[in-house]
């Protein structure tokens, strides 16, 4: 089994606080978590979207910390 990687989305609310959720790869399979609530979920395609829909429902994190 191919030992996982883990990347991240991050998104920042309007209060400024950062929310951030991890999103681990093994193999095909991607589990998402959220350092924010602990919320998880596996997800096989387009994890970081469903990240960031997350991040939006969940916490109202809109602002991407990348856009410019």
């Amino acid at each position: 089994m191919p030992s996982p990687t883990t990347s991240k989305v991050s998104r920042w609310d309007q209060q400024g606080r950062e929310h951030v959720v991890r999103v681990q790869k093994a193999g095909v399979e991607r589990s998402l978590i959220c350092d924010t609530c602990d919320w998880r979920k596996s997800a096989q395609f387009l994890p970081w979207l469903k990240a960031e829909e997350h991040l939006a429902e969940a916490h109202q994190a809109t602002v991407d910390p990348t856009a410019g």
